[in-house]
């Protein structure tokens, strides 16, 4: 059981190997998680049809595992978190808010923007350029952008590689 209480998944392939159409053809969607550098803390693959608000939980949870120091307690822990608007939902808010993280997802535009349980911090969304920042960094790693890896695992493992990478950069400049 995770620490919120629902059922852990295995880490086993799942079964369209996070492939599937979307507006842009065959693709594959990447979730990330980053600090306030820009430097990733975990990811999540969906398939391209999927729906953004679903991979939130498994984002979490995966991060919750990760990123802990050596008695188990988390190392970092979000304060707040930025998305689009894909990821605009009242159990979003509810959740997130339970958490002790501060939602910064903009309202849709036919939502009543007050009955939100938090007012939308826009200079705080203006941050949300260091995840895309990083995004796009990711897709300049010729592998990940062109997936030659047919599993989600393996893909998966090439999106780690490109992380790996990254800190080794940082901390041997």
């Amino acid at each position: 059981m995770c620490r919120w209480g629902c059922k852990k998944k295995d880490s086993e392939e799942p079964a369209d190997h996070a492939l599937g159409r979307s507006r842009g053809g065959f693709t594959t969607k990447f979730h990330i998680l980053c600090d306030g550098h820009g430097h990733p803390l975990h990811f999540h693959l969906t398939a391209g049809q999927a729906h953004d608000n679903t991979a939130l939980v498994p984002l979490l949870e995966g991060a919750d595992e990760q990123v802990v120091d050596g008695d188990g307690e988390p190392v970092a822990w979000p304060v707040a978190m930025a998305g689009d608007k894909g990821y605009r939902a009242q159990w979003i808010d509810e959740f997130l808010l339970k958490l002790g993280i501060m939602p910064v997802i903009p309202s849709k535009e036919n939502e009543d923007r007050s009955a939100r349980p938090v007012e939308f911090d826009r200079e705080a969304y203006r941050r949300r350029s260091i995840v895309e920042c990083l995004i796009g960094w990711l897709k300049e790693c010729r592998r990940v952008l062109t997936r030659f890896e047919k599993a989600a695992k393996n893909f998966g493992g090439m999106i780690k590689m490109a992380f790996i990478q990254r800190y080794l950069r940082l901390y041997f400049r």
